[in-house]
């Protein structure tokens, strides 16, 4: 069955050919999130134990070392101009860009991964287990995520722009499911008790979102998820 939800085309796209300082300044808040994150274990303990001196010194160096990127230009969005202009267009991938956006990959399935893990083992044994799961599982799965980048073999991290049509389609969709469903998941956390009955519903409810969010982003009815179809000129963010 062919795809048919919504298409933009690149012709009718603004054309946008240099990044103004506050478009830059707005895209640095969200790689030092992916960063901030990527370290699993301790992103666990920030929220089951609050803040503490180790969170800090790794946010300390989550700001200097994407602070220095931004302003060198090696973010992606923080650049003094877009880098792709045209969707199909073979051309080199930078490699800040193919780096961040797999770290950003790795934030984005880790967390949601794992947090279904430990919700199934929840609901079906009626035993929570997320510090043994974020302790023991995380970084294998971050290692098989960081090596599928590194190899190319994420959407958005290829060698080559040429598929950066459909290929962001596939990172904001992600983005936007997962975001929804871990954000419920936390007031969900937070709002009901500990029991195998809400164990069930915070399951259900995570798994709904995330479908419901997938559902959206396939049919391009969320921003940044539609497919590019070929013309003259776009800008990639």
């Amino acid at each position: 069955m062919g795809y048919r939800g919504k298409v933009e085309y690149a012709q009718q796209r603004k054309m946008r050919t240099r990044n103004t300082r506050l478009y830059r300044l707005a895209h640095w808040p969200i790689w030092i999130w992916v960063f901030f994150l990527a370290p699993g274990p301790l992103t666990f303990s920030l929220f089951a134990h609050g803040f503490t001196w180790r969170n800090s010194l790794w946010l300390g160096l989550v700001l200097a070392g994407t602070g220095v990127a931004a302003l060198r230009g090696r973010l992606p969005g923080a650049e003094p101009g877009p880098y792709i202009l045209r969707f199909d267009e073979d051309k080199p991938n930078p490699l800040y860009r193919r780096v961040c956006y797999t770290f950003a990959w790795n934030a984005a399935l880790s967390y949601a991964l794992l947090n279904l893990t430990g919700l199934l083992i929840a609901a079906v044994t009626g035993v929570w287990q997320m510090k043994q799961i974020y302790t023991y599982a995380y970084l294998p799965l971050a290692a098989v995520i960081l090596l599928l980048g590194a190899l190319g073999k994420l959407p958005r991290v290829e060698s080559s722009t040429r598929k950066e049509g459909t290929h962001r389609r596939y990172f904001y969709g992600t983005v936007w499911a997962v975001t929804a469903a871990q954000t419920m998941l936390l007031v969900l956390w937070k709002v009901l008790p500990q029991t195998g009955a809400t164990s069930w519903v915070k399951l259900g409810a995570f798994v709904g979102m995330l479908a419901l969010m997938g559902s959206f982003a396939y049919r391009g009815m969320l921003p940044r998820t539609r497919p590019i179809l070929p013309g003259e000129c776009m800008v990639a963010d």
